[in-house]
Parts: C-alpha cells; structure tokens; sequence
C-alpha cells in the first residue's frame, strides 16, 4: 500500500492525475463510475489475483495495463502478456523511469487518436485496413479487435511494410525503450498472427527474419 500510494503521489506532482487503489474489488467499484486511460497492476492483490483482474477487465476494454510486481519469473512475465498485459515492470523500480514509460504510453494514445491521415489507415487496395478508432484491423472484411500494444506495433509493422524492421527498432518505437527482452516481442507477434493470418504456424504476412527482426509481407492487390 505504501508503494502505491507513493508512485500515486509521485504522478499527481507531475500532472498525471492517479489514483489508487489496493484490491481487484476496489477497483471494480472504481471502474464503475470512472473513466481511465491506463492502468497499473500488481499480481498480488489483496483479495485475489491481478492476472484474474486483468482477463475480466480485457473482455471490456483495451486501455493499456502495465503489469508491476516483484515476482521475477519469466513464467509470470509470459502470463501476464499472454492475458493481455501491455507491459511487466519488475520492482524495485525507479519512480521516474516508471513515470517515464507511462508519458510514453498517454503521448501515444493521443497520438493515435489525433493523428489520423489517410497515407495507412483506410488502404481498402490492401489486404488489411486499420481502424485508428476502435485499434482495429479488418482483415477481408472481418474486423479484428487488437490490444493497445499489439495494434501499435501491427500499425508500425504496416507503415513499414515489405522492409525488414530490425528488433531493437521496434521496441524502441513501440515500447520506448531499445532494450526489452525477445520474448516481450515473440509473444506479441503470436498474438497477432493468431489473430491476423490464416495459418499462424505458418504465416502469410508476419514473418520472422531470424536473427534480425520481422517484416509485413505485403503486395496491394
């Protein structure tokens, strides 16, 4: 509590407007009658499990959750992005690299919001067609609702189609930070061919270079 409390009062001092709250029932409470933008998590609630939280509030809405916890497992990292975590800060962590990564996440969300040119995002001569609104992709005419973090790093891929995007140029422009680990990344990328291509094992269009990065493989029609 005394944690959360603090990176709560840390936030407010610098204009981004937090709050707390130290159970999965008090935030459910707090989600009935207020609107966020993104939300931290830890696992460890006090009356359950952040990664049950998180899969409840994924069936109905996609606002980036950050994963906080002292638990060092990749097992859990992998969990919690599998469940629909956008990102898994191990603790300790340091106040302002933490305020850091969340500037990151607000700028972007008002980026995608506002920054709506028609250079990618309604190409309906392409196989896919993103929809900056509902962080959708519609895939030959069948809409494909992606979490925050995988819409963003399917709208970088496509703005870069048919090059081959190096790994730490994707984390840096997706996650803000060059150095994250792969399996961040790989995990990711399933989500999305499970969810984009026909075959996953064998994809059509998110393909893996190895040992350099991945590429949209993609011809207009």
């Amino acid at each position: 509590m005394e944690l959360a409390s603090a990176t709560s009062e840390y936030f407010n001092m610098f204009d981004i407007k937090t709050h707390f709250v130290i159970s999965a029932g008090e935030c459910r409470e707090f989600l009935k009658t207020n609107e966020i933008d993104m939300m931290l998590l830890d696992i460890n609630l006090k009356d359950g499990s952040g990664f049950e939280l998180c899969k409840e509030i994924r069936e109905k809405s996609q606002i980036p959750i950050l994963f906080i916890s002292a638990r060092q497992s990749d097992d859990d990292v992998l969990i919690a992005l599998n469940i629909g975590g956008d990102d898994y800060i191990k603790k300790p962590y340091s106040l302002s690299v933490l305020l850091a990564k969340v500037k990151i996440v607000l700028k972007r969300m008002v980026t995608d919001k506002s920054d709506k040119t028609e250079d990618i995002k309604q190409n309906e001569m392409s196989h896919f067609v993103i929809i900056p609104d509902t962080m959708s992709v519609r895939v030959e005419g069948r809409e494909v609702l992606l979490k925050a973090r995988e819409f963003r790093l399917f709208e970088y891929l496509y703005n870069n189609k048919n090059r081959i995007v190096p790994k730490a140029e994707l984390f840096s422009a997706v996650w803000g930070d060059a150095f994250y680990s792969d399996g961040t990344l790989n995990v990711h990328i399933r989500k999305l061919r499970e969810k984009l291509e026909e075959n996953p094992n064998e994809p059509k269009y998110i393909k893996t270079i190895w040992g350099t990065g991945y590429i949209l493989s993609l011809e207009d029609k």
